[in-house]
């Protein structure tokens, strides 16, 4: 196989062309560290080589994209990383990045955690089943649930001031409240308890 063309594209990419045909795009930087260059004779062996460091490189690249704009778990940074690359690719760019104590999945628990308490105002329940969709470890997560007070009928109240006080002596509104604290993951009692607090009647709870 003889390369015939190279020709640059966007995003750091070259159209490799083989014996006079488009072949395939691969990232511009490895094809030329590895020479591939106008006229070069190539085997199978030397092709897919290129395209794996070509696949690694490029993966290596999204995931430092993706984790300087916010923290991410490990298995949420992978999931991302396997729409466009191998799992070779993914499994070593997250790798890499643990290495060098960019990927962090303790860290990133414990942050993610904490806000989840003091900006969402999330219940434990509602705290383990965002961690657990991130992919971390049920281990860990009973550690860093451990570690944190979840004062659940504050959070309600919090939420209840912030979205439904108003709206809690219309029936509809107080149904919508109710449910929406019941998916956040806080228990009927604590909801009851908290709502007998701003109304008298307790028609709506049963």
């Amino acid at each position: 196989m003889i390369i015939t063309a190279v020709e640059p594209r966007k995003k750091g990419l070259s159209a490799l062309y083989i014996d006079g045909e488009f072949a395939m795009k691969l990232d511009t930087e490895v094809l030329l560290a590895r020479r591939f260059d106008v006229g070069r004779e190539i085997d199978d062996e030397e092709l897919r080589a290129c395209i794996r460091a070509s696949d690694s490189k490029r993966c290596k690249d999204k995931a430092m994209w993706l984790i300087s704009f916010r923290d991410h778990s490990r298995r949420e940074l992978t999931d991302k990383l396997r729409r466009d690359f191998t799992e070779e690719s993914c499994e070593m760019a997250a790798n890499r990045l643990e290495e060098l104590g960019l990927l962090n999945d303790d860290r990133y628990a414990r942050r993610y955690a904490a806000d989840l308490v003091s900006l969402k105002h999330l219940s434990e329940r509602g705290v383990r089943q965002k961690l657990y969709e991130k992919g971390i470890d049920r281990a860990l997560i009973d550690e860093v649930l451990g570690e944190l007070f979840i004062d659940e009928r504050a959070q309600i109240r919090t939420i209840i001031e912030k979205k439904y006080a108003r709206s809690l002596h219309d029936e509809k509104g107080l149904r919508r409240c109710i449910n929406a604290l019941a998916r956040l993951g806080f228990g009927y009692s604590d909801i009851k308890s908290v709502l007998n607090e701003y109304t008298e009647t307790e028609e709506h709870y049963e």
